[in-house]
């Protein structure tokens, strides 16, 4: 049989939500990483925890692009489309590329499943003159994992979870990976559910096997490793980095780390991974709502540990008030948003970038703080470093802003070594028996004030909301201090901007015709999107800002250097508020609101417009 090798590849996995799409996809993305593959995924799911099965709106997806090339996105579109039902095809198909490759799963292609999915009586799509575009595999997957089955003894629910297995051996043998790999992580998930661990594993094998045996295909497809540099690589999700940076920050700043925080999607899973660190000195907290969680982490900040609350837009709204009384008493602490679709409840299992204005400004009285913004999941481990490093070293509460993308997308992360991640210094007042008062708001060159642990003899000193006198920290009402006090509080924040990097250009030149400038997730669909630009003769270069606030020093004579500014975010347009504000130029934007990413097409075709 033909082995075919291939570049890059790019599967979209559609089903219901009790399908086990997401962890299908998880698993060949785990595959693809251990075998060198440079990845990008995006898991897309419903909110309802168990949407109605087999209609569009419980639809779960999972794409992946992998291969051997260079992978900034998990693709525009796709060449294989695998759906279990007659609702995921209807759903993704748009998605697929014509010529592309269709395993459809035929028993959800039934009566019953084509009414859900709201095609007319008697229309099967699989059977349409359209069809013929593309490739199209069908398979029974449910009746021959039933089959893989027989005199297991499993119970037909168990049967049925068990056909996502089915499909995964099927692409494993396609694209020629082991079984190993995941064979080893049903081995761990399950331990002591051997008859679990045996279905799965027998499926697994069936899948692999029938392709195998099937004469359906005629060819096998492989890709090799991508060049990247040498190290050890693992495929990590943005919210799992998050926690992991935590540690490594707290580790660091020689501090206990202290989580509280509320569930929330998509952030909730930043606490689900740090409940399993306790054994490095992590303590988690779960309150009864948002208000507790960001005061429990306060009082942590207050006692000598380090602070970290986090939530999604509708949470941050809750502890506004709180954030307030951080930035008043000067105390680190990180607050972290996982951004999704809003406002209110919105689409909480979406992504979007809305919450940047909220971050910046959103609090009542002049209340700067500083803001942070990872870039890609890999991303999130360092800039949660930088975060921490920022809260603890100017005394001052820090917005490290991910979203729904960032957090629940993965990529290949390499593992740093401890020389890669920044010191973090805490400096910490000491009790002095001169005969004077302690001076909590004496401030250091960075007009940051020392971190004062309470109960330490000779260190006490007032706490709370109300306005602190210079020095002192004494209630005052006084004008005059009240306005030195909010100029002194925004001088620290400016002057984080003289320990920042300054902003580089990420792809291109430093001068020309157009930037494309813009912030977090967007990066690497607009990374793809100016090297296919600038390779077809455009003059466009890119640059993405990490820190939001205060923004890099250079940033301004960087912008000049251009002719025209764009700016794609993924809101109604809030950072192009910040620079037109602080810059006074016409940056033009390109707005997203559809809880879905940029696709390089999208960013491509705007570029060509304004060159």
């Amino acid at each position: 049989m033909e082995t075919i090798i291939k570049d890059e590849v790019t599967i979209l996995f559609a089903g219901d939500s009790g399908d086990g799409i997401q962890l299908t996809g998880t698993q060949f993305t785990e595959t693809a990483a251990l075998l060198g593959n440079d990845i990008s995924t995006f898991p897309n799911f419903p909110a309802e925890i168990r949407a109605p099965q087999g209609t569009l709106a419980g639809v779960s997806g999972f794409q992946l692009h992998f291969g051997s090339v260079e992978i900034n996105t998990p693709g525009d579109n796709c060449d294989v489309l695998v759906v279990m039902n007659a609702a995921a095809f209807k759903a993704n198909l748009k998605q697929l590329k014509k010529g592309g490759t269709i395993i459809a799963n035929t028993d959800g292609f039934n009566a019953k499943d084509l009414k859900l999915a709201n095609y007319p009586e008697g229309i099967n799509p699989l059977h349409q003159d359209f069809i013929q575009e593309y490739k199209l595999h069908e398979i029974d997957i449910t009746k021959l994992t039933k089959k893989a089955l027989e005199g297991s003894g499993l119970g037909t629910k168990e049967v049925d979870r068990c056909k996502n297995m089915f499909i995964l051996g099927f692409l494993y043998w396609i694209y020629n990976r082991p079984l190993n790999i995941t064979i080893d992580y049903l081995n761990d998930k399950f331990k002591s559910k051997t008859a679990i661990i045996d279905a799965n594993v027998l499926v697994l094998k069936a899948g692999y096997n029938y392709g195998e045996t099937s004469e359906t295909f005629n060819a096998r497809y492989e890709v090799k490793k991508a060049p990247m540099p040498k190290g050890v690589y693992r495929s990590i999700m943005g919210n799992q980095a998050t926690a992991y940076g935590l540690v490594a920050a707290a580790k660091k700043a020689n501090l206990e780390l202290f989580f509280g925080t509320y569930p929330i999607t998509p952030a909730s899973d930043i606490l689900h991974e740090l409940s399993k660190l306790k054994h490095f000195g992590v303590k988690t907290f779960q309150a009864e709502d948002e208000i507790a969680a960001i005061a429990s982490s306060i009082g942590a900040s207050f006692g000598g540990s380090l602070g970290v609350t986090s939530s999604s837009g509708p949470g941050i709204a809750l502890k506004t008030e709180a954030i307030g009384l951080a930035l008043m008493l000067e105390l680190p602490l990180v607050i972290i948003n996982v951004q999704r679709g809003g406002p209110s409840t919105g689409l909480p299992t979406k992504t979007e970038q809305a919450d940047l204005l909220q971050a910046v400004y959103g609090r009542n009285g002049e209340a700067p703080v500083a803001v942070i913004a990872a870039n890609s999941p890999s991303d999130c481990f360092l800039t949660i470093i930088e975060a921490c490093r920022l809260a603890v070293e100017f005394m001052t509460p820090v917005f490290f802003l991910s979203d729904g993308y960032i957090a629940n997308g993965s990529e290949p992360w390499r593992f740093p070594t401890e020389s890669e991640i920044p010191e973090i210094k805490a400096k910490f007042a000491e009790a002095k028996n001169d005969g004077k008062h302690f001076m909590p708001y004496l401030r250091d060159e960075k007009l940051a004030r020392d971190w004062a642990i309470p109960g330490v003899k000779g260190l006490e000193h007032r706490v709370g909301g109300l306005e602190k006198e210079d020095l002192t920290g004494n209630i005052s009402y006084d004008p005059d201090n009240h306005e030195k006090m909010v100029k002194l509080r925004a001088a620290k924040i400016d002057g984080i901007a003289n320990q920042i990097p300054l902003q580089k250009i990420d792809t291109g030149t430093e001068k020309g015709k157009l930037l494309v400038l813009a912030w977090g997730g967007t990066y690497g669909t607009i990374k793809s999107a100016v090297k296919t630009a600038r390779e077809q003769g455009l003059d466009v270069s890119h640059a993405h800002i990490k820190y939001m606030n205060p923004l890099p020093k250079n940033l301004g004579t960087l912008i000049a250097n251009f002719e025209t500014v764009l700016i794609p975010e993924l809101n109604n347009g809030q950072l192009i508020k910040i620079i037109r504000d602080k810059y006074l130029i016409d940056a033009k934007g390109l707005n997203k609101i559809m809880g879905l990413p940029f696709t390089v097409e999208e960013v491509l075709n705007k570029i060509k417009e304004m060159v």
